[in-house]
């Protein structure tokens, strides 16, 4: 997916959430140990990759989700971080979402120029269950980021998040089940006791997947195609669009508005994904609507 920068690759797990992780899967699938953590070739600069023309492939106002099949704070990438917070600060055009398992390494490893925040950065904690969010939310709090949020995903038991949420600082919430070998169950009314706190305080919630599987009004259904996944999450209208985030991102001519900037586009196999209002979209290029005609 363009809207994915993966400057390495690998990670150590950590907690619950990590037990069947899927990058530990999909690199086994290809004969891969997912234990192996390396920084990447041609992917290490992606965000200041340009086309034939000189223009940044990744345009401003575009989101960049970091490390998907890593974490940006593991200490093994300690060596590659300082370059890639450098390759972030060149990039205030964008802006970038960082999620990690690891809040109790962060404030070491900022940037020098890194002040109260800076304002293109969004800040994440993943919270499988409740005794990672009773543990990772107050250091989520007791962060200098601008911008934070909280990812249930793997969801795997009821949450309560709600006194968190009070409190302001939390701007999206992120909800979806488990995939791939041993996926563990996912039961609806954990997801809609989250879209109901959500609601309460006017936060942001996404249902992004229903994982594989996944109990509603006790009864348990198994769903192995991720994209049945998502288009069952959609259509269950449960996501909810809080507060907006306004992102304060400038380009070499200072502060502009991002909608000026960068123009969603979602073909037709977006119209029933459970992570469109979360998501960038993708370029006109056309290929979907190859694909969807035959």
């Amino acid at each position: 997916m363009h809207d994915i920068w993966n400057p390495w690759h690998g990670c150590v797990k950590c907690s619950e959430g990590c037990a069947h992780c899927y990058m530990y899967f999909l690199d086994s699938q290809r004969g891969h140990n997912g234990a192996e953590i390396y920084r990447t070739k041609t992917g290490f600069h992606y965000p200041l990759s340009r086309d034939r023309a000189g223009n940044y492939k990744v345009k401003s106002g575009e989101q960049l989700r970091v490390c998907m099949t890593s974490d940006f704070f593991l200490e093994q990438a300690d060596p590659w971080r300082r370059e890639a917070w450098e390759i972030m600060n060149q990039r205030r055009d964008i802006s970038f979402f960082l999620l990690t398992k690891r809040p109790e390494r962060v404030e070491k490893c900022l940037p020098y120029n890194w002040g109260d925040g800076w304002e293109h950065i969004f800040f994440n904690v993943t919270c499988e269950n409740q005794r990672r969010a009773d543990e990772r939310i107050p250091m989520l709090h007791s962060l200098p980021f601008k911008h934070k949020g909280i990812m249930t995903a793997p969801l795997l038991g009821p949450i309560e998040i709600e006194k968190y949420l009070a409190m302001g600082q939390i701007e999206q919430v992120i909800c979806g089940g488990e995939n791939y070998d041993g996926a563990r169950p996912c039961d609806y009314d954990w997801v809609r006791s989250l879209h109901r706190q959500c609601a309460n305080q006017n936060v942001t919630f996404c249902f992004i997947e229903t994982g594989t599987n996944f109990i509603k009004d006790g009864r348990r259904y198994f769903l192995p195609n991720k994209r049945v996944q998502s288009e069952m999450a959609y259509k269950s209208g449960i996501s909810y669009q809080g507060k907006p985030m306004k992102f304060k991102l400038e380009d070499d001519y200072g502060l502009f508005d991002a909608g000026r900037k960068y123009e969603k586009y979602f073909g037709p196999q977006c119209e029933k994904c459970g992570s469109r209002m979360i998501c960038n979209g993708c370029a006109r290029c056309g290929k979907c609507t190859v694909l969807e005609g035959k």
